[in-house]
C-alpha cells in the first residue's frame, strides 16, 4: 500500500502528541515531520514530496491562513484549530477538511480517508498548484522547482529569492544571508540551511560558507571570489567541491 507522506504543525506539543498517535493507527499515513516551526514546515511543503498536512490555525510565527496562501496548492490540507470562526476563510482555501479540537478518533478519520480516497481515484497525491507568490514551473512528474526560501529575521518573516543568494556566512547559532543589496541575518544553524537549499545551486564550501555556485567569479588555491569577498575552502569540502566544479565543467 502506497502511504501518505503527512506533517503535522502546532505550536502545542500534545497537540502535535494526538496527530502522531491517530496518524500511527492508519495504515495509509506516514508521518514524516512533527514540527512546532511553521517556516521549517513551510519550506518542506515548498520542496516537495508532502502529500498531507495538518495544519493548526493560530500560531506565532505564521498563522494556518497566512501558511495556506504562501504554500500555494502544494499539498492537501487538513486544519485542526479550536476556533471554528475560520471554518468559511479556510474552505474558500481549498482545504480538504477542518477539524476542531479536542479532535475525536473517527471524526479524524473521516477526515484523513476522504484525503485518500481523492487521492486514490486521481492517481496524484498533491493538487496542481495555483501559485501565489511563486512562479515555479510545475508538472503532473515532477515536484515544484524550488526557487525562494523564507526566513525568520528579527521582526518579520521574508522571502528571499534563491537567485539573489550571493553567498551565506555562518555566525555560531545565526547565519548571514548576503545578496548585492542586502544582508539578511535569521536565527539558524549552517547545516539546517544547507539541507534546505538546492544541492544543484548551492554547496557548502567551509564550515562557515555555503556559496551560490553561478555567482562565482573566480577560483585561485582555495580562494573563492564573490562580489568582492575572498571566501576560503575548507579542507573538509575541497575535494567535495572540486569534483562538483569539474562536472560544471567551469
Amino acid at each position: 500500500m502506497t502511504k501518505l507522506k503527512c506533517i503535522a504543525i502546532d505550536d502545542e506539543p500534545l497537540a502535535l502528541d494526538i496527530i502522531e498517535d491517530y496518524v500511527s493507527k492508519v495504515p495509509f499515513l506516514e508521518l514524516v515531520k512533527r514540527t512546532e516551526n511553521a517556516i521549517e514546515a513551510l519550506q518542506m511543503v515548498q520542496a516537495g514530496g508532502i502529500d498531507l498536512v495538518f495544519l493548526d490555525i493560530q500560531m506565532p510565527e505564521l498563522t494556518g491562513i497566512q501558511f495556506l496562501k504562501i504554500a500555494s496548492g502544494k499539498s492537501n490540507y487538513i486544519l485542526t484549530t479550536a476556533y471554528s470562526q475560520y471554518a468559511l476563510e479556510s474552505y474558500d482555501l481549498n482545504v480538504s477538511d477542518y477539524l476542531l479540537k479536542p479532535i475525536a478518533f473517527d471524526r479524524f478519520y473521516k477526515a484523513v480517508e476522504k484525503v485518500n480516497n481523492r487521492v486514490s481515484a486521481s492517481g496524484a497525491a498533491v493538487p496542481a498548484p495555483q501559485p501565489i507568490l511563486s512562479s515555479a514551473p510545475f508538472s503532473a512528474t515532477s515536484h515544484p522547482v524550488q526557487d525562494f526560501i523564507f526566513v525568520k529575521t528579527e521582526h518579520k518573516i521574508q522571502k528571499i529569492e534563491l537567485k539573489d543568494i550571493l553567498y551565506i556566512e555562518g555566525l555560531k547559532d545565526y547565519i548571514s544571508i548576503f545578496t548585492k543589496t542586502e544582508r539578511i541575518i535569521t536565527l539558524q544553524n549552517m547545516k539546517k540551511m544547507e539541507e534546505t537549499l538546492p544541492k544543484a545551486q548551492f554547496i557548502r564550501v567551509h564550515k562557515s560558507y555555503i556559496i551560490a555556485l553561478d555567482k562565482i567569479e573566480s577560483i585561485e588555491r582555495s580562494r573563492i571570489s564573490i562580489h568582492g569577498k575572498v571566501i576560503p575552502i575548507g579542507d573538509t569540502y575541497r575535494d567535495e567541491f572540486f569534483r562538483h566544479i569539474d562536472n560544471k565543467n567551469i
